[in-house]
């Protein structure tokens, strides 16, 4: 499925406003689901899907929500019920119980309830709010894929900076990817937002700590402006609350730009990519560092590596984390080390590297592994040991072989370090 996203232009109060009762209902149908699944035994998905048709003939306002933009709320709270199951039965620590909804920003709509125009520059509401015709901006691509392509469904979505309307399109994204036989092993860190195997360094920006001074100024003015006890709240504190939330949206939307073309040029650039798997649940407990670690969002750039690897057919491997920064790549000696410590010095084989740098040759080599591949990487010095530096040793086994072209889609003979 690809998903494109265009902005909603051209529309008055009334119809945004039509907008966000849609968005409310859907929320509200949501929220009833959980509900239900509460205070019964035995709910299961069809039992919801009855249940909006009950909503309906009860509530005159949730007739007006589109029937099949009903059934998409109610499979909302399904997937988070269905969720729940699952985490439980695979024993999860954080079991993410169902909760309600208290602000929801998007309603979903299926194959109806909706309708784009022939040149596809305007799309109109028809269900019972009568939000109806917005203009539609987008880039040049998501213009040919609404010509193109089959929408299954439209997602309306209420940002700080205006409405956006999402098109999931029946497809899949694949393209001819560059082989460069190349291999990199990624180590995440904060001095360096990551490291590989040859000492390449990229440094992350810091977006939020730019414009933390800017997001506290307008947090004061917004408390400023709250009067407790108050609904609603005055306009200035409306208008307040919207620039405080597109200060925040521009941050974001920072992270995430930085974070698809950095993984494009990674994926791109090399045939096999190895990152570690980091638990970000439990590195934010550090209170002292939980802000800096949010900031520098790896979740979401390991994201976008697994999809270029996926629409490029080349392989990306994430691996445990453990012991990377503290055994020693040439020998295996494990160095016990704090977080303080940025050399690694082995007492064994006497080599000095970079922590970081330690820590993606053995990330490198955990990747290879799982590859069915004997690496190994060695310095001047300790080729008697270690063999040629920076070779791949090939395995004979016929099913490894088979492996590496259904899974990697790469030659094995053209990786290179």
């Amino acid at each position: 499925m690809i998903v494109r996203e265009a902005k909603l232009l051209n529309g008055s109060k009334a119809q945004y406003k039509a907008l966000d009762e849609a968005i409310r209902t859907a929320q509200f149908i949501r929220n009833k689901a959980v509900r239900l699944w509460r205070d019964e035994s035995k709910v299961d998905k069809a039992r919801l899907s009855l249940l909006c048709k009950e909503l309906a003939r009860e509530f005159p306002f949730a007739k007006k929500l589109n029937s099949m933009a009903r059934q998409a709320s109610s499979e909302r709270a399904w997937n988070s019920i269905s969720s729940f199951y699952r985490r439980c039965r695979e024993g999860a620590k954080q079991k993410g119980y169902p909760q309600f909804k208290k602000h929801s920003r998007s309603v979903e709509y299926k194959t109806s309830g909706w309708k784009l125009s022939e040149d596809c520059l305007a799309i109109n509401f028809t269900d019972g709010f009568k939000a109806g015709k917005f203009s539609v901006f987008c880039d040049r691509e998501t213009r040919e894929d609404l010509f193109r392509l089959k929408i299954n469904r439209v997602r309306v979505i209420r940002r700080a900076d205006g409405y956006y309307a999402q098109f999931c399109f029946d497809a899949t994204r694949k393209e001819i990817g560059n082989y460069t036989g190349n291999a990199i092993g990624i180590d995440l860190g904060l001095k360096y937002f990551y490291k590989d195997q040859n000492d390449n360094a990229t440094t992350y920006p810091k977006y939020l700590r730019r414009a933390e001074k800017r997001i506290k100024k307008l947090q004061r003015r917004l408390s400023r402006k709250f009067v407790k006890g108050k609904k609603p709240q005055s306009n200035n504190y409306q208008k307040a609350r919207i620039r405080l939330g597109k200060a925040h949206l521009k941050v974001q939307r920072q992270r995430k730009d930085w974070a698809v073309k950095l993984a494009r040029c990674v994926v791109a650039s090399n045939d096999v990519v190895v990152y570690e798997d980091l638990k970000i649940q439990n590195l934010v407990k550090n209170h002292h560092l939980a802000k800096s670690i949010s900031d520098a969002s790896w979740y979401q750039f390991t994201q976008w590596l697994d999809y270029f690897g996926k629409v490029w057919d080349k392989t990306v491997i994430a691996v445990a984390p453990n012991y990377t920064s503290q055994d020693c790549f040439n020998c295996g000696h494990r160095v016990k080390k704090s977080l303080s410590t940025r050399t690694h010095q082995c007492p064994q084989c006497k080599i000095e590297i970079c922590r970081d740098t330690n820590a993606a040759l053995n990330i490198l080599k955990k990747g290879m592994n799982v590859l069915g591949i004997e690496w190994n990487h060695s310095t001047q010095g300790h080729w008697e040991t270690a063999g040629e530096p920076g070779t791949l040793e090939e395995t004979t086994t016929p099913a490894v072989d088979r492996q590496l072209e259904t899974v990697s889609g790469v030659d094995e003979s053209r990786i290179t370090l």
